[in-house]
């Protein structure tokens, strides 16, 4: 089955892809009409998301929030989609680094590092990267259960430099290549909700309490690797920069939960100026109420 789901659905999207992008986003303006005005996908979910953290703002402000957000959420999806057969040349166009000396320096250091970021803006395209760097890259990425595709999506990812782990190879992957001295740079987004039974730490992020993602922290302390965040901001329709951060050069010399607060703060910085870019579809909030006594 999930083979003639793949050879049914793959050649439309494969043939979508081939469009310029900016029939895509006429395209992507009609699908908004349909999954906003329609269907309402995850509207109650986005609304009680920006209700919760913006407790400030007035009606028409969250439905401005809102209407904005929803625009830009299938504008990336069409970009995900654009991304099967876009050209190396037009991503390096359209997503731009505005200060690689940050990584290039630390790749000399004879450092691996760790860029972590959140589920904002496009942190898809950011797999142009591998042209800037020396180090070899890697992004820890969630299997889709469809085989087909799981293989076909990453194998355009991989054309144009990206290597993929699955969730459940990364950890022992970053060990072996520690343990074979091998430089490498690995991308983790940071700002999703860990499983409530696994988690270690609980702080507020956006003002309210929650368990918080302590991952990219305790690999770069095991490990020694640098930590970096990547801040991306959408400089208008399909046009993208990412700037780097260094939380944490030498990672072992901070207090447990120091760069996972200060991952956070920059964070929230981000959502706060441009909250529209923000992915308010994800149950990010959903154990808020379900905090353990201790760490009340």
């Amino acid at each position: 089955m999930q083979f003639v789901i793949f050879i049914l659905v793959y050649p439309i999207i494969w043939l979508i892809s081939l469009l310029p992008l900016r029939v895509l986003y006429v395209l992507s303006d009609f699908i908004f009409y349909i999954v906003y005005y329609i269907f309402g996908y995850r509207k109650k979910v986005v609304y009680t998301n920006l209700k919760m953290v913006f407790p400030k703002k007035t009606e028409k402000e969250i439905q401005t929030i809102q209407k904005k957000f929803y625009h830009h959420f299938i504008d990336i999806f069409v970009e995900m989609i654009k991304s099967f057969t876009i050209s190396k040349k037009e991503l390096l166009k359209r997503y731009k680094f505005t200060n690689m000396e940050v990584l290039n320096d630390l790749e000399k250091t004879n450092k691996s590092i760790i860029i972590t970021g959140a589920h904002y803006a496009n942190w898809e395209w950011v797999i142009v990267l591998n042209k800037y760097i020396t180090h070899k890259s890697y992004a820890a990425y969630t299997k889709i259960n469809n085989i087909y595709f799981d293989k076909k999506i990453r194998a355009s990812r991989e054309r144009l430099g990206a290597n993929f782990i699955e969730t459940t190879k990364f950890i022992p992957f970053v060990e072996e290549n520690k343990t074979n001295n091998v430089m490498a740079i690995y991308g983790l987004l940071s700002d999703q909700s860990p499983q409530l039974h696994k988690a270690k730490y609980f702080s507020e992020f956006m003002g309210v309490k929650v368990p918080i993602q302590t991952g990219t922290e305790f690999l770069a302390k095991k490990y020694d690797h640098a930590v970096v965040l990547m801040k991306t901001t959408k400089v208008k329709r399909g046009y993208y920069e990412t700037e780097f951060k260094v939380l944490a050069e030498n990672p072992k010399e901070f207090e447990d939960y120091k760069i996972t607060d200060l991952f956070l703060k920059e964070i929230e910085e981000q959502i706060r100026a441009k909250p529209a870019y923000y992915f308010w579809s994800h149950r990010r909030w959903k154990h808020k109420d379900s905090i353990p006594k201790e760490f009340l």
